[in-house]
Parts: structure tokens; sequence; C-alpha cells
């Protein structure tokens, strides 16, 4: 039996462009002389679908779709994922299901048992759980077909008594199939091998694991489907960040040793880089999208955000903004515009000390008396907002925000000012990350500036003003955030694993108190084990603090 694997970049709820795509990818498995093609968890609507589930229409268009599909089957089989009606009375509306449709019609439907409600999941939401188990029976062979099942523990989950290869091995399967849909975090890759590997030695069968790619607003699918041998030995690791189809032979899988090359493990920075430039592109893709827009600083922050956006978009649809403020300095506004020349990007330079000096006439009255303090810095950051949203407005750029992850956790920003934006590019990415995909994207050749890389980080709201005047260093700041957001250790914890205790309850207490913040902070693209946004709700008034 020969088994395609079609990792494929959905859209959610583009009835048309999936349904195209996976008839395309039918017709070229059969041109590869596969027996069968494998298509990713609810293909046919895109993953995660979320409220559109709600709409009987939806669910409607995703029936039609897969019988528009089922007429193409003919002399291949294939496996396709998509949400159905629940027909009994009891219970959710829908389930997660896979259709497996052979000589154009649907010949098995398997519903999803396992129904993921952490981090960014909420399926049981939506699906009513499965309880019935069976195998799928092909060209003399039966399959033990699974959605997304075999990449966690029935531990993880008490609802369940059992997990679906612990039933469906009874009926003593010659394989495994997996349909999923995996989002990345820069440490799941290795994670998700060796759990998939654990089930093929686990049920001693070979193990056939396609993924989708492609990202859905935060969410990032990094693709990388895996086959496996029945010793739980990785015979094939497809691409990742990228659609692929690659066919297999179940025979070869079982027997030939060393047929397919190994595939060299990416860096996490690699990894982040990668992931954060195919996001960039679906946003702007997938919402009808070309041109961007961010405002240039000469730091950091906004240098890797635009060299990313120059790389996903071509310098040609990509603005930069230098708004320099009368505390700019020149080594600033020159990093910048060296960065612009290096790229080949278009630039526009808007100097914000006349619209801030006017601010701070209309305001003289009422602040009369009063010493400069973070007011006139916040003033200085919203008339750099309102530039850049009327950039927006005028030529229908998208506003890329580029605030980073130390920041959004600490409250290191201005609502309406540097915070707004249409996607957060590095919300998901510590300050002391940004420095090392700065180098990444300089390893063959100085592309930001070395400037940039080198200088204190600096808002430049005051003279002389650096970040550290506000923050702990950063190298403490990100450890002692990654050990509470992605560990979520509270501050006893960290403190006994040695870090200061002053310091630990003023970082917690700044990382409760922005929460009102992050609530108004735009998407940002999920490249961590714990990001914020969907995957992370607290309270805005929650009295705990860790």
């Amino acid at each position: 039996m020969k088994i395609a694997l079609a990792q494929l970049n959905y859209h959610i709820g583009n009835f048309e462009h999936n349904t195209n795509h996976i008839i395309t990818n039918i017709n070229l498995a059969k041109t590869k002389g596969a027996d069968i093609v494998v298509f990713a968890e609810l293909a046919i609507c895109g993953y995660p679908p979320r409220d559109f589930l709600e709409f009987t229409d939806f669910i409607s268009l995703c029936d039609e779709a897969a019988q528009k599909i089922a007429t193409h089957c003919v002399d291949i089989a294939c496996i396709v994922g998509l949400p159905i009606k629940n027909e009994v009375l009891e219970g959710k509306d829908l389930y997660n299901a896979a259709y497996f449709i052979s000589e154009g019609k649907v010949e098995k439907v398997i519903k999803k048992a396992l129904l993921p409600t952490y981090d960014v999941f909420d399926e049981y939401r939506y699906f009513e759980p499965n309880t019935k188990f069976e195998c799928v029976d092909f060209k003399g062979k039966k399959i033990a077909l699974t959605i997304c099942e075999d990449l966690w523990n029935i531990n993880d989950n008490p609802l369940y008594v059992s997990c679906p290869m612990d039933e469906l091995i009874k009926e003593s399967p010659d394989l495994m199939i997996n349909i999923a849909a995996s989002p990345f975090n820069y440490r799941h890759d290795e994670n998700r091998i060796q759990v998939l590997s654990d089930n093929a030695k686990k049920y001693n069968l070979p193990l056939f694991y396609v993924n989708q790619v492609g990202a859905q607003t935060e969410i990032i699918f990094d693709g990388g489907s895996l086959v496996f041998d029945e010793a739980g030995d990785v015979k094939a690791e497809m691409k990742y960040f990228e659609e692929d189809l690659q066919v297999f032979d179940l025979d070869e899988v079982q027997n030939v040793k060393n047929k397919y090359p190994a595939v060299e493990r990416a860096s996490d920075i690699s990894q982040i880089h990668d992931a954060l430039i195919l996001g960039i592109q679906d946003y702007f893709g997938k919402s009808g999208f070309t041109k961007a827009v961010l405002g240039l600083s000469g730091g950091i922050d906004s240098a890797v955000v635009c060299a990313l956006a120059c790389r996903a978009l071509g310098p040609e649809n990509v603005m930069a903004v230098l708004m320099p403020s009368k505390y700019s300095t020149d080594h600033s506004i020159k990093d910048a515009l060296d960065l612009v020349n290096n790229f080949g990007c278009k630039h526009e330079i808007v100097p914000i000390k006349e619209a801030a000096d006017a601010f701070d006439s209309m305001l003289a009255k009422p602040f009369a008396g009063l010493p400069f303090n973070l007011t006139e810095e916040n003033i200085q950051a919203r008339c750099r907002g309102i530039v850049l949203m009327a950039m927006s407005n005028k030529f229908g750029y998208i506003l890329l925000n580029t605030s980073n992850k130390s920041e959004c956790a600490v409250g290191y920003g201005t609502l309406y000012g540097d915070m707004c934006g249409a996607i957060g590019v590095i919300g998901d990415v510590y300050k002391t990350q940004i420095f090392e995909v700065a180098r990444y994207i300089n390893k063959d050749g100085e592309l930001i500036p070395e400037n940039t890389i080198v200088k204190p980080p600096s808002a430049e709201l005051r003279p002389d003003q650096k970040d550290s005047d506000s923050l702990p260093d950063y190298g403490i700041l990100d450890r002692i955030l990654f050990e509470h957001i992605e560990l979520q250790k509270g501050s006893k914890a960290i403190i006994a694993a040695g870090y200061d205790e002053a310091l630990v309850h003023r970082i917690l207490r700044m990382v409760n108190l922005a929460e009102f913040k992050r609530y108004q902070t735009p998407p940002i693209l999920r490249v961590s084990p714990k990001a914020f946004g969907m995957g992370r709700r607290m309270p805005i008034v929650g009295k705990y603090t860790a």
C-alpha cells in the first residue's frame, strides 16, 4: 500500500480554496501512484473554525465540499477531516470527524474522542466526544485512524475512560494513521516526535502522521508530518513551514532501513524566524491585504519586525515611518535609514516634535505646576500612533505592532501609541530572543545595522533615556518571566530557584497590573508554549497574585 501525506495550508471558511486545493492534491497523489492520500484535521473548513461552527450553513458547506471531493476519489482513497452533525439528540450538536472516502463515496466516518480544552484549544465547547471505535478496512489492511489523539496521553484528560488506540488495537490493525492540527511552538517539535514515537512503539505499528501548515491569525502550524516504523524510529520527516506532499510505501516503511533521509533539527531561533515570516504572510494573504506599515525607530525591535516584513511581503510592500522626537539621537535615525537601504523598503520621515509640543501647549493649563513625567512621554508615543494610523488609513497599509514579549509582560508600552496595530509580530518573543533573531537575520551579512544590535535599548522619550531606567536587566527579567508565564510558576517557586525575592515580587506585580493593557493589544503571533492572548486567560480585576 502506498500512502500519500498531503501537508497543506488551509484557509478557515474558504471552502472553494480548501476544496480545490484538496482535489488538486488528490490528483497529484494519484499521479504519484498513491493508493490513499491523507489530509489534516478539519481540513475542509480549516482549523480552528471556532464559532463558525455554530452556523448551520457552515456545517452544510462542509458536507457539500466533502461530496464534491468524493467524486474525485476514484482509483484512490482519501482521508479528510471535517465537522459533522450529531444526529443523536443527546450531547453537543457536532463531531470532529474524518471521512474515509473510496470509489466516489464516504465508506467510513471516524469521530474524535479526546477533545483538548487547554491553551489555544477549546474543542469541547463545540464537539461531542466519540465513544465507539472501529478500524477502516482498505486493500486487505486494517487502518487504525485517529484524529490528533496520538499527540497526548489519556491521563491528560480525565473526562474519558480510554484512549482510542487502546480500543482500536483490539481489532489487530496493520497500521496507524493520525490526522492532526498541531500548532507550532519552538519547544514542541522534539516533544511531538517523542510522543508519536512512543505510540508507534507501544502499539508495535507503523504510524503515519499528517499535520497542516500555515497561520490562522495568531496560531501557526509548522507542518513537519512524520512517518514511523513499528519500533518507533522516524522513517521520514516532511518539510517545516512549507506545503509538502510525499508518498510512502508501507512495505518499505516496515522492512527497509535508511530508506528516507534524516532531517537536521533546526534551532529554536531559526524556527521562530520562519514561523513569524509565515505568520505575516498568511495574516496578509488570507485577509486580502498586501502592504504593511510600521514605525522604525532605529531600535532592535522595529528593525527585526521590518526585516521580517520585508522577507514575508517583499520590501516593495513595506513602508517604514521614521518619527524622530526632540530626544531622538542622530545615530538612531542613521541606523533606521541604514536598515531601509539594506532591505530596499519604502520609508518616510515624519518628525513628531511639533505635534508633541502642540499637545503640551494644549495641556499647559490643566498641567500647570506639574513636572514632566510619563504623561509627556506617552503623548509622544501616541503622536507616533496617530501618524502610523493616518498612513494606514490614507494608503491602505496594515500596521504591524513592534512590541516584544518582555514589554507586553510588564506593561512597558503605551496604549493607543506603540501598542497599536493589526497584528503583533514579536509579541511572543522575549527581548533576549530578539537579539538572537537579529543575529540570525544577519548570518549571511549585515542587514540589521550592528549599532542597532549593540546599543542599549531606549524608547528615546526623554533625555538619555534607557530601558534599564525602568526595567530590570533583560537577561534576568526574561528568565523570571519565562518561569512565570511559560512554566506557570508562582513567586515562591521562582524565589526558591535562586532569584532575588524583591525583584521577583516586583516583576510579577508588573505582569499582573499590565493585564488590562494586554486585553487591548492586537492578536500576537504565537511561537512559544504560552503566549499572551487566547491561550492565557487571566481576569483583569482578579485579586490573586502568584
